[in-house]
């Protein structure tokens, strides 16, 4: 109400105003432009002049208008792009869960540029791409990730590094794997990525010097940890004995060096480890130094009894073999009843010639356990002995336990 009265009072003054002007003079107005002449008072020319000046006002509003609706018009445009790229994004995902590997790669790569997340769509039609078995396009679809999302390198490049891996592109996957690991040393999954290549290159040196991050970065369980160094240190000792035992071939006098130095740098754990000492200590015996073995299983049985490195030590020629029987029948004082100590000193004696004895010891080997080897070696020392009879029998034994024959009746002689 109030605002309406002021309006009629501010009309009123206006209109005053106006009439009073009127009255006291018209006043006059001539405007030459080329040969155009226009003459007019000035009240006239004033309310033109407020017409032009309305026009104006009135087409720099309707201007602005319409660029608010064209702009409305984009923005509704837009967010309809959005809505069907969710939409299609959602049924590319589900097409790449149920294996429709076409059309995932169809729905996530056309929808990609008006996705939210246009990194996710690439990298899952990546994978579809990969699956399709298409890898130029699964490497151009992950060049779209990197460019698509800034800071995607490392993601980008992780599911890079893992599809070479799972198409069996070792060396690619290997320098994609180094690079990554440049910019980021620390990453688990980049080093467990690494492991896994190297393993599968049977690159044993770099993985040995993998091992150690692996362990400061708790990468994997203690138990495969342990596992797979294990399998580094025995590849690295079978590796370095075959280059020697080649070398032997060309020159007689090839030192175990190699050999004796790997096995300086094993871990604590290893030294220990009953399996890796006796693979280390065949393969000493293998290349030639039956020496050197038999002094490393007397230290580690004196300390670490095992059936298996007592029975290594039955099949290896010391340097003084009496010595060597004598540390045999050492052990036997604490071990009476061990079959396998009975069989190697059964050995042992046959090395220094101890005929009747070799014979008691493994009979006696026999009477707690029936195995192949003692069977074998007392048959092969009675037919050297003259006793055919009893050797024969053994044989038969042998050959019956071999074959796993069953307990049947048979004629008699």
């Amino acid at each position: 109400m109030i605002r309406l009265l002021l309006v009629i009072l501010i009309a009123l003054i206006i209109g005053t105003g106006l009439s009073l002007g009127l009255q006291y003079d018209l006043g006059y107005i001539r405007i030459s432009l080329g040969n155009y002449l226009v003459e007019t008072n000035f009240w006239v020319g004033l309310a033109l002049l407020v017409v032009v000046i309305a026009l104006i006002l009135f087409c720099i509003g309707t201007l602005r208008r319409i660029r608010q609706g064209s702009g409305l018009l984009a923005t509704w445009v837009s967010r309809g792009n959005e809505r069907r790229a969710r939409r299609r994004t959602t049924q590319g995902l589900l097409a790449l869960a149920e294996g429709n590997w076409p059309r995932a790669r169809k729905m996530l790569t056309s929808s990609a540029s008006h996705a939210d997340t246009p990194l996710i769509n690439y990298l899952a039609a990546a994978q579809a791409a990969f699956e399709c078995g298409d890898h130029d396009a699964v490497d151009e679809l992950l060049r779209q990730a990197f460019e698509s999302t800034p800071g995607s390198d490392m993601a980008v490049g992780l599911t890079q590094a893992q599809l070479q891996l799972a198409g069996n592109r070792l060396e690619q996957a290997l320098a994609t794997l180094v690079r990554l690991r440049k910019q980021s040393p620390r990453h688990p999954f980049v080093l467990r990525l690494l492991k896994n290549t190297y393993l599968r290159l049977e690159d044993w040196r770099e993985l040995a010097r993998l091992l150690p991050e692996l362990r400061k970065r708790h990468v994997l369980p203690e138990t495969e940890l342990h596992e797979l160094q294990r399998l580094v240190w025995h590849n690295l000792l079978e590796k370095a004995a075959e280059d020697i035992r080649r070398d032997q071939n060309d020159n007689p006098n090839t030192t175990l060096e190699p050999l004796t130095r790997l096995w300086d740098e094993l871990p604590g754990f290893l030294r220990k480890d009953e399996a890796t000492i006796e693979n280390y200590a065949r393969l000493l015996a293998d290349l030639g130094d039956e020496a050197q073995t038999e002094t490393l299983l007397r230290k580690v049985l004196h300390n670490h009894w095992s059936d298996h490195l007592v029975n290594l030590y039955g099949r290896i020629e010391g340097r003084e073999p009496d010595e060597q029987l004598l540390t045999a029948e050492q052990w036997l004082k604490d071990r009476p009843n061990n079959a396998e100590l009975l069989l190697a000193l059964g050995r042992l004696s046959l090395r220094n010639q101890l005929w009747g004895k070799a014979r008691e010891y493994f009979e006696a080997s026999l009477k707690l356990r029936r195995s192949r080897e003692a069977l074998a070696e007392l048959s092969r020392l009675c037919a050297h002995m003259g006793d055919e009879e009893t050797s024969a029998r053994l044989m038969m034994q042998g050959l019956a336990t071999d074959n796993g024959l069953p307990q049947l009746p048979m004629p008699k002689a």
